[in-house]
């Protein structure tokens, strides 16, 4: 299977989720337990590496972050929309 980086990243969430996360006071395994609930099949290891930014997250699993964490795509992209701008 191919590797798919932007750069030398895996996601372009990472920094956005793990702020959202924490503001929202939510621990990694609260925030798994949520996705499960969407039928995501994440784990708490999972999340770390996302927020690490050493795992991919796909297009369903976006959506469904935004859902658990009740933001907007825009709002969990806008650090990727902050650095492309420079």
């Amino acid at each position: 299977m191919k590797k798919i980086n932007f750069g030398n990243d895996k996601n372009i969430i990472s920094n956005s989720l793990k702020r959202i996360r924490s503001e929202r006071k939510l621990t990694q395994g609260e925030l798994a337990a949520r996705m499960q609930t969407l039928g995501v099949n994440l784990d708490q290891q999972m999340i770390s590496k996302i927020e690490k930014n050493t795992r991919i997250v796909t297009d369903y699993e976006l959506i469904c972050f935004c859902q658990a964490l009740g933001v907007g795509v825009n709002e969990m992209l806008r650090d990727f929309y902050d650095k492309l701008k420079g």
